[in-house]
Formats: structure tokens, C-alpha cells, sequence
């Protein structure tokens, strides 16, 4: 038994989707129910105004970003996928954007400034993958410290590294 995906120009698709289509229609590469979710994959150069858009239109008002994190697909150009997923409190909804990001140095605008929580999101995945937000007030590491070498959630990280031992500080 499996679920039933409707077309990307189909009727069944959630209103978010919809509006994200009629609103973008350029820079919506997809929009599909997948495994219930709705899902759109969407340009990255139009990633911040899709999502304030979702965020302040009041047939959406996805005004809670649950999470930011990023998939690594080595040997596929572009490399890295951001996804960002949101809940819409006022009407029951959720939506996960998937941005394709890729090149040597990987980066997509920052929302920090749309959602305070996307300040540590960011940097997180910044930490883990090393992909940029341009425009983040504070983009360090948050999970490791300052001299660790390389981004470990990458899959050509090598696991038998060894990072410099850092003391304390005097």
C-alpha cells in the first residue's frame, strides 16, 4: 500500500503549495505530498522571499520554523540540499522547502532575521556542513570549538582524523 502523490498541477495539492506555485512560478522546480508532507523544492537565489512570504501571507502565516538542516549527496553536483521545515499554527499545516546548494563554497541567504531560532539553526548547519548564510549576524561554530578542522557531518569528512588538542585558555 502506498501513498498516492498528486501532480504538481493538481488540485489535490495543499493551498501552500499552490500559493508557492502561483506566487513563484519560476523558482518552484516541485511541489509534491510526499509521505503525507508537502514538499517543494524551490531556487536558491529566491529561498528568503519564499519564505517570508510563507511566513507573513495570511492564507499561510507559517510563522514557526521548526528546524534547518542540510543533506549531503557527494558525488552529485549540486552537492548539498538545505531544508528548512515550517508549521503554520493558525491553519494546521506543515511545509518542508528543499533548497539545492552546491559549488566550493556552498551558501543561501540567512533568515535569522525572519525567525530569531534561525540565528542557532544556521549556524549548526554551518558547523556541520560547512554551508554559508550570507547576511547571518554571527556565523561561528556552535557545537565545536573554534580550531576543529573540516565540517564532520560531511560525507567525505575523513572519521580517522585527528583534530589539534586545545588546552585551556590562560
Amino acid at each position: 500500500m502506498g501513498v498516492e502523490i498528486p501532480a504538481a498541477n493538481s488540485q489535490e495539492l495543499p493551498k501552500s503549495l499552490q500559493l508557492l506555485q502561483e506566487n513563484f512560478p519560476d523558482d518552484v522546480r516541485e511541489a509534491v505530498v510526499a509521505n503525507g508532507d508537502a514538499v517543494a523544492r524551490v531556487a536558491a537565489g529566491a529561498v528568503r522571499r519564499i519564505l517570508e512570504f510563507l511566513k507573513s501571507d495570511a492564507r499561510l502565516l507559517f510563522s514557526v520554523l521548526v528546524d534547518i538542516t542540510a543533506v549531503d549527496y557527494l558525488g552529485r553536483e549540486p552537492r548539498f540540499e538545505v531544508v528548512y521545515n515550517l508549521v503554520s499554527m493558525a491553519h494546521r499545516q506543515r511545509v518542508r522547502l528543499r533548497v539545492e546548494v552546491g559549488g566550493d563554497h556552498p551558501e543561501v541567504d540567512s533568515v535569522a532575521e525572519l525567525w530569531g531560532c534561525a540565528n542557532w539553526l544556521e549556524r549548526e548547519v554551518w558547523d556541520m556542513y560547512g554551508i554559508g548564510f550570507r547576511g547571518h549576524p554571527d556565523l561561528k561554530r556552535i557545537l565545536l570549538y573554534p580550531e576543529f578542522q573540516g565540517h564532520p557531518l560531511r560525507k567525505d569528512y575523513p572519521i580517522q582524523r585527528r583534530q589539534p588538542l586545545i588546552g585551556p585558555k590562560n
